[in-house]
């Protein structure tokens, strides 16, 4: 924790710090938010601010922006890291914002990676937002609904920032080798190819370009007269790890996923092994993988092995906990284990078979009989009238029509016999036949 001192400069900072944008004029990507007239921008000119969230990738400007709040803002700002602050340091600063509140000062607090805070941290908070005693930013690279307690994520404003495109971190790039805080004051010969280069390279971290610009021209030519060229095979070297693997313009990602995707649904567990090692040597983030892998769980294997959902999502829980590189073992695991398992896209097409007939039957009436009836109006109207309670009955169901009348008889699951899913083929159809049979007595 500590007081805002933000645009102290050194020329032995690292360039992404050296040349951080200090306004909105400055800053590159994020049009949608700080565009002319876009809400974020009148916010933050007119001085503005309420308590919100950041959310996006690494190296798309969350921290600067808090930054170029700080130097606009006429309030006390305090940063906080949500990996070195505890309870304590928080209410520290609450008592201060407390005291500066009497005296008519607002207190901004910036969180970085907010979503590392527990719940009692997180907790810490909200009284003082309730109240107003601070206005709180958060950034985050998690999705804030799942870890930002609901209580204190009501009282914010989530801004969702993008990656940065390749053409913004071209700009940003040129800009490092032209500002005197970055290479302006030495003469760095490196052409407008290889600073697009970098940039794909990048994909869309800022951080990440900035890094790789400072590593070219640290390890570049040195020019007669002085100065650096960053030659061909330099870039070369600084750059081969990801670009000979992973296309940064993005068709080749998805191709290597699909790849992927395929030779699991194909059982061939080391073709799978093969392009999960592509991506993850290439820098692609493990949750990403890890959260495809869950969906093939229920695409593609389904109630054939339901074992295979419960190992996607452990992989993806050990994704979160360890990163990479640890936990390339963990997907290695959920993915031969997705290979091997028997195969029914049963759940998919049930759904999307359903999925067609809900929106096109939208004003269909749920059927009496399995309505709610809380009121004595809903009871005379005959809802619920009929209604078993499959648990009191000795086969635990009842014979009641659940489907919409003009559905009665559409079928959306359709089990296979691959694995597991053969037993609920035949419990599926003696449910079905024990229906008919007791709905034609009933008649």
């Amino acid at each position: 924790m500590k007081q805002m001192s933000f645009f102290e400069n050194s020329m032995s900072q690292p360039l992404a710090a050296r040349v951080r944008p200090r306004t909105l004029d400055e800053f590159v990507g994020q049009k949608h938010l700080l565009g002319e007239g876009k809400v974020l921008r009148k916010l933050i000119e007119e001085d503005n601010i309420s308590s919100m969230i950041f959310w996006g990738p690494p190296g798309v400007g969350k921290t600067t922006l808090a930054r170029i709040i700080a130097g606009q803002t006429r309030s006390e700002f305090v940063d906080f890291s949500a990996v070195t602050s505890g309870i304590k340091e928080i209410r520290q600063v609450m008592k201060q914002a407390d005291e500066n509140g009497f005296t008519g000062r607002r207190t901004i607090v910036f969180v970085d990676e907010i979503h590392r805070f527990n719940k009692a941290q997180q907790d810490a908070f909200l009284p003082f937002v309730e109240k107003g005693s601070i206005i709180l930013i958060g950034a985050t690279t998690e999705n804030p609904s799942f870890e930002v307690n609901s209580a204190l994520l009501s009282r914010c404003k989530v801004f969702v920032l993008q990656g940065l495109t390749v053409d913004d971190l071209t700009e940003l790039l040129s800009r490092a080798v032209k500002n005197p805080l970055g290479f302006g004051d030495q003469k760095v010969e490196i052409d407008e190819d290889a600073l697009r280069l970098i940039a794909e390279f990048a994909n869309g971290d800022a951080r990440t370009a900035l890094s790789t610009l400072e590593m070219a021209v640290l390890n570049g030519e040195a020019l007669e007269g002085g100065g650096t060229a960053v030659t061909e095979d330099v870039l070369r070297q600084c750059i081969s790890t990801k670009s000979l693997l992973y296309d940064k313009n993005g068709e080749e990602h998805y191709n290597i996923i699909s790849a992927l995707h395929k030779s699991m649904r194909n059982s061939d567990p080391d073709a799978a092994v093969y392009w999960l090692a592509r991506m993850l040597e290439a820098g692609e983030d493990p949750l990403y993988v890890a959260r495809r892998v869950v969906r093939f769980a229920s695409e593609d294997v389904g109630l054939a092995d339901s074992k295979a959902l419960e190992v996607a999502v452990a992989a993806y829980q050990a994704c979160h906990f360890i990163g990479m590189p640890e936990c390339s073992v963990n997907l290695t695991h959920a993915v031969v284990y997705m290979s091997m398992a028997p195969k029914s896209n049963a759940m998919e097409v049930a759904y999307n078979r359903a999925k067609d007939d809900a929106l096109n039957t939208l004003s269909e009436p749920v059927p009496l009989v399995i309505r709610n009836a809380p009121t004595r109006l809903m009871k005379d109207l005959k809802y619920g009238e009929g209604y078993v309670y499959a648990h009191n009955t000795k086969e635990k169901m009842a014979a009641m029509q659940c489907l919409p009348d003009s559905l009665k008889d559409r079928v959306y699951y359709e089990p296979t016999e691959q694995g597991l899913e053969a037993k609920y083929k035949e419990r599926l159809a003696s449910i079905k036949d024990w229906k008919r049979r007791h709905q034609k007595q009933e008649k």
